[in-house]
């Protein structure tokens, strides 16, 4: 049983590439239990299975569960339309039992130092594991060890405590952190991945507890701000700049390759091996989702003096041109705005209505033209990155009350330097919370408030598209937001509109029968059906789904499925999923 695992994985990492040494390798007839797990070349080839367990296009799409990103369909947690599964619906521990195998044989060699390394993987990705358990289930059993099929008790053995669960992920953390490699490799993990993820998981942990009103959750909040500081004080990472504000954060996702100056690991994406995606698909096809930034996050974005937006009288009824005019620069940096050219090319284009719900036409990630059919993308996406560490520091001293300006100065306005925004002050924040913010966020409070508020705004704007938002409502306790309504931007009724502010007609809005002797390249969309209005004249994406809920009892985690309660008569189900 055990030899044709060992050749299953063997199988299985061939597919991932191949190289002359493969030549040299023992017959895989000859493969067994105690002569494979002894060279650093077994390690790697064993571990490499293990990559597969990252993610991929949700990194670019995965915004869409909780409305951050707006598509032709809601998800099922947007629409609470979630149901119990049979079988699947996450509930996969494949992964866990390869892992725990590896680490139950991997120090057969003499080799120490890939001894060391290869078990800092090992014991990453069983973090990792555990930590997507924990976010999507909750409190579930933990194992560190392979489970026969005849034993009853582990495979009967109800849920482990959440704090348990956190605290065996830390502390695997912190073993792969004084083993694994220090070096900067984008795609395989090293120390600085796994301080990487200690930051997040110990920011998610205790602003999940905080917000609960469970004891305890400062330790996780100071697990954050230790690996965070690590990585700020001692990596070779850093915030990416060129010095040009108006491409800079474009040009950080836009590459082929990935900017390791910035990305601490990334997934890679390559035409050589048929690896690929369909991002340039995704946000440029009217036929593909249409996928569109919610008006609720343009309005946030700060004007480029700083000051707030949403200050000002009628501000959901200013026309595009002038709305995204003098902005936070990362706003067209993100979305098609007056002046934007394709990657490689000159023409300036006006956003594409047909291909975006809301009207914000995204354009992160997006490349040349000739990467727009479907599946042909190859521009590697972040999975962690230093302006994540950044916003989780902030945010974790912020929580935990011990912010002060230069923590500030050094995390969210060094990502503001970037883009040559006005720095942010905890005085004049906490002396005037953004009402507009608070009324997103109402749960929180105290003298500390607007400080939070801000750094929720930042942490929406600069991780944008990179899947962390449902992530940021479960921890915050912020379900209600996903309830709020959901709009794009403002058309004041039929007629001809200039969206790119230079006099000339691109999109003919109208009613009824459609205008006759069209012009090419005129977009031409009935109101009504092509495009629907709130009673406020802004874009209603979804206009059967104005009436949405969200279970505060319920909806925070996912339902197990029926047969693992079946098979497991200790485990209980989630709440409200009975």
């Amino acid at each position: 049983m055990k030899n044709i695992k060992i050749l299953f994985i063997l199988l299985i990492a061939t597919l991932f590439g191949c190289s002359d040494d493969l030549l040299n390798k023992e017959p895989l007839s000859d493969v067994t239990e105690d002569n494979f797990f002894t060279k650093a070349s077994d390690l790697q080839l064993y571990t490499n299975g293990f990559y597969r367990m990252l993610p991929s296009i949700s990194i670019y799409n995965g915004d869409n569960r909780a409305g951050n990103i707006l598509e032709t369909t809601l998800s099922e947690e947007m629409r609470s339309a979630r149901t119990i599964p049979t079988t699947g619906g996450g509930w996969d521990w494949g992964y866990l039992r390869d892992i725990n195998y590896f680490l139950e044989n991997y120090q057969r060699g003499d080799d120490a130092a890939a001894i060391a390394h290869y078990g800092g993987v090992a014991r990453f990705f069983r973090a990792y594991f555990y930590f997507d358990k924990l976010k999507r289930f909750g409190a579930v059993p933990y194992y560190d060890y392979t489970i026969d099929p005849d034993d009853e008790e582990s495979l009967q053995k109800p849920r482990d405590s959440r704090q348990f669960i956190v605290d065996k992920i830390l502390e695997d953390l912190d073993i792969a952190i004084e083993d694994l490699n220090e070096e900067q490799q984008t795609y395989t993990v090293t120390k600085y991945t796994a301080l990487a993820l200690k930051s997040r998981v110990g920011l998610y942990e205790g602003i999940y507890e905080k917000y609960r009103g469970i004891s305890g959750y400062e330790t996780y909040l100071q697990a954050s701000i230790d690996a965070s500081e690590e990585l700020m004080n001692n990596s070779p990472y850093g915030v990416y700049s060129s010095g040009n504000p108006n491409t800079d954060y474009l040009n950080l996702f836009n590459e082929h390759d990935v900017n390791g100056a910035e990305v601490i690991m990334s997934r890679e994406f390559t035409r050589d091996i048929d690896v690929t995606h369909n991002v340039n698909y995704y946000t440029t096809t009217s036929s593909y989702g249409r996928p569109g930034m919610p008006k609720d996050l343009v309005n946030t974005y700060l004007n480029a003096d700083g000051t707030r937006f949403t200050d000002q009288p009628n501000y959901n009824q200013i026309f595009f041109t002038e709305e995204v005019a003098n902005r936070d620069p990362r706003l067209s940096q993100t979305i098609r705005t007056p002046g934007y050219t394709r990657k490689g090319q000159t023409q300036e284009l006006p956003p594409n209505l047909g291909a975006t719900v809301t009207g914000y036409q995204i354009i992160k990630y997006v490349t040349e033209p000739q990467y727009d059919t479907n599946e042909q993308s190859i521009t590697d996406l972040p999975i962690f990155r230093f302006g994540e560490i950044l916003l989780n520091f902030a945010e974790a001293k912020a929580e935990l009350g011990t912010a002060t300006q230069a923590d500030i100065d050094n995390s969210i306005n060094l990502l503001r330097d970037r883009v040559a925004m006005p720095h942010l002050s905890i005085t004049e924040v906490n002396n005037d919370p953004d009402p507009y913010m608070q009324d997103q966020y109402p749960q929180v409070n105290g003298s500390n408030n607007g400080l939070i508020l801000e750094i929720r705004r930042e942490r929406r704007i600069e991780l944008y598209m990179e899947n962390f938002f449902w992530d940021d409502i479960v921890r915050w306790e912020a379900g209600q937001f996903i309830t709020r309504p959901l709009r794009g931007l403002y058309v004041p009724g039929p007629g001809e509109y200039d969206f790119e502010g230079d006099g000339d007609t691109d999109v003919v809005f109208y009613e009824g029968d459609a205008p006759g002797n069209q012009v090419e390249g005129i977009q031409y969309l009935r109101l009504g059906s092509d495009v629907y209005l709130s009673a406020n004249n802004l874009i209603d994406p979804q206009p059967n789904f104005n009436n949405r809920s969200f279970d505060e009892n319920r909806d925070y985690l996912y339902p197990i499925p029926r047969i693992e309660l079946q098979l497991n008569p200790n485990l209980e189900q989630n709440p409200g999923w009975e």
